[in-house]
């Protein structure tokens, strides 16, 4: 089912895509193929955090559950090597660095709908070269598909007709207790490693090993705000693999859900900044799998180039239960 959300401050149409199958309902808005609502049979509440207003998505709700790319997270200084060649894009953060590539951002664009069933829908987009400073005209497509019992996936496809970078996530904030905050939900993340970061959260370089740390999520343990504070990278993989578990995340209602990804990596951010106009912080928490932060800004790092004639496919799948 396709309906009309609201309009764009250009008055560009947004519409609201509703995807069910199984136990399992989706909301898609073709604004920055958001993820507007997840809903799972016999539990009262949303477990993604959504808004009903447009206005909400073009003001502090952003970043709430939209396809960030063409490059998610930070560039260190606004900056970046293609090939040998430095490259600079829009500074956006802290006066020095670019975050989630700036005002060429896709959570800021309109997709077009390419395809749509009951069960899934395709959205489309293609990105102008050197638009924020990024090289290419990408042509990108990703697609939401629900399966039963109660699972979504999301498959992104991108071409480009230049070297350039590439590396998109999904940014929705979960809380799996319909509550004001996720305190006393279990985390589980299968990684050995984390990126730490510096005072402006991006990566330093360095690749720490989690035994022995707080970052240590190899077996599931309760959370609470600031205990630790969450905004790193946790290193999966040195390259993409096939889809795999990941991550894994238990509200004290029990409900559970499941995340796979065949990307290097997953951010977890707390959510201490980024709650919803009139809410509390630590609403909800983050889960973006992405390849590694900053990559092209550290060679040990797996790089995100992407060349002609060799597309990249990004898959994130999540699965619920209860």
């Amino acid at each position: 089912m396709i309906d009309i959300f609201g309009q764009t401050e250009t008055g560009e149409a947004v519409q609201i895509i509703t995807l069910q199958a199984g136990d399992l309902t989706a909301r898609i808005l073709t604004l920055g193929a958001t993820l507007q609502s997840v809903r799972l049979s016999g539990v009262a509440y949303d477990l993604t955090h959504g808004s009903d207003r447009i206005s909400d998505y073009l003001g502090q709700m952003q970043y709430h559950g939209s396809l960030i790319g063409p490059v998610v997270n930070r560039l260190s200084h606004a900056a970046a090597p293609i090939d040998g060649k430095v490259h600079q894009f829009e500074v956006n953060y802290n006066g020095r660095h670019t975050l989630h590539s700036g005002t060429a951002g896709t959570q800021g664009k309109v997709w077009a709908i390419l395809a749509h069933d009951p069960q899934s829908c395709t959205l489309g987009l293609t990105l102008a070269a050197g638009e924020g400073g990024f090289p290419g005209t990408r042509q990108i497509a990703v697609t939401f598909a629900i399966a039963a019992p109660a699972s979504l996936t999301m498959t992104l496809q991108v071409s480009t007709d230049a070297p350039t970078l590439i590396n998109f996530a999904n940014h929705s904030y979960w809380n799996l207790d319909g509550s004001p905050s996720w305190a006393g939900h279990q985390l589980q993340i299968a990684a050995e490693a984390v990126l730490p970061c510096d005072a402006d959260f991006k990566p330093t370089g360095e690749i720490r090993p989690v035994a022995g740390t707080s970052m240590d999520f190899r077996q599931p343990r309760a959370i609470s705000p600031g205990a630790p504070e969450l905004d790193n990278c946790f290193v999966l993989s040195a390259d993409r693999m096939a889809l795999r578990d990941v991550l894994w995340l238990t509200g004290t209602s029990g409900v559970t859900m499941t995340v796979a990804t065949t990307e290097p990596g997953v951010q977890v951010y707390d959510g201490r900044g980024a709650q919803r106009p009139g809410r509390q912080p630590f609403e909800g928490i983050a889960v973006e799998c992405q390849g590694w932060p900053d990559a092209p800004n550290h060679p040990a790092f797996p790089q995100i180039t992407v060349r002609p004639g060799t597309p990249v496919s990004q898959v994130t799948q999540w699965r619920f239960s209860r």
